[in-house]
């Protein structure tokens, strides 16, 4: 231990204390021997992290580009932790990634791919994550989980009280920004759809706008409204549950950022990330056909 302090400073006591829980050395030797199994697939999954590296600095250039004063993560790091602890980010979204003091952390025993027999196991997925979340755990989602935690940073999403509409939009913004730096990333990768659920949005875009208009009041903030419409989910209950995906505001969101942002080219990416959600809502006008 004392050794290992030596190499990693910061991150050790991180991993010991925020992700394994462990309060001493009968801690420390109990995740090590019922998680030993589990660093040893990824070990095999992961021989090396060289191309993920590399898209996450390209990445970060993009990062630069858009926000040259902000200091971006200097190194990445990867553990493997417990399969139950994912980490929290700002605004409530679990993450299988943590953000330290000047790094990037990737928990790997989150990306051994959605059949991995621990995923499936029925005491992970009634209290860890559902196969509609642990379908993501799988290493083509490493890199925009990754770039999620600096889109965080850099505006914390503090939508929670707001209104139905303008916490859609205000969530509409992370992912509007999330794809200026990773835009070749396919919307599979940044949304978390399936691509069959991405294709019935953008079919039925007009009728879930028309449907929402008619039947839900964008002012309300009733736990329940923003559940079915911002909440993690097989499926938006109001709407095709064999093909629409949860967090289907979040989406509606990130079209009206687009809409504003087409009627106004010339905005900055740090201006429209301060740009009151009221103010994007009013002006982009949105009515899809």
């Amino acid at each position: 231990m004392t050794a290992l302090h030596t190499k990693y400073p910061v991150l050790l006591p991180i991993f010991i204390q925020n992700i394994i829980g462990a309060a001493d050395s009968t801690g420390i030797k109990m995740f090590l021997r019922l998680n030993y199994p589990l660093y040893l697939d990824a070990e095999k999954e992961f021989p090396d992290l060289d191309k993920v590296r590399k898209e996450i600095e390209q990445a970060y250039r993009f990062v630069k580009y858009y926000f040259p004063a902000y200091n971006i993560p200097s190194s990445l790091k990867t553990v493997v932790g417990p399969p139950d602890a994912l980490a929290q980010m700002a605004n409530g979204d679990q993450t299988p990634d943590f953000l330290g003091p000047d790094f990037i952390g990737i928990s790997l025993q989150f990306y051994l791919g959605k059949d991995y027999p621990v995923y499936n196991d029925e005491f992970f997925v009634n209290n860890v994550a559902p196969q509609y979340r642990s379908r993501r755990f799988s290493k083509e989602y490493m890199v925009a989980d990754a770039m999620k935690l600096v889109v965080d940073d850099l505006f914390p999403d503090k939508s929670k009280s707001m209104p139905l509409l303008e916490q859609m939009v205000q969530k509409g913004k992370q992912w509007w920004l999330l794809d200026k730096f990773l835009p070749n990333e396919p919307d599979t990768v940044k949304t978390g759809y399936t691509q069959h659920q991405l294709d019935w949005c953008m079919a039925n875009e007009g009728l879930m706008w028309a449907y929402m208009v008619k039947n839900e009041d964008f002012r309300s903030n009733n736990p329940a409204t923003i559940q079915t419409y911002l909440g993690e989910g097989p499926f938006t209950n109001v709407f095709s549950p064999e093909d629409s995906p949860g967090n289907i505001g979040q989406w509606i969101g990130w079209q009206i950022v687009k809409k504003f942002v087409e009627s106004n080219p010339a905005i900055k990416s740090g201006d429209l990330m301060n740009t009151p959600a009221a103010k994007i809502i009013e002006e982009a006008k949105y009515k899809p056909k």
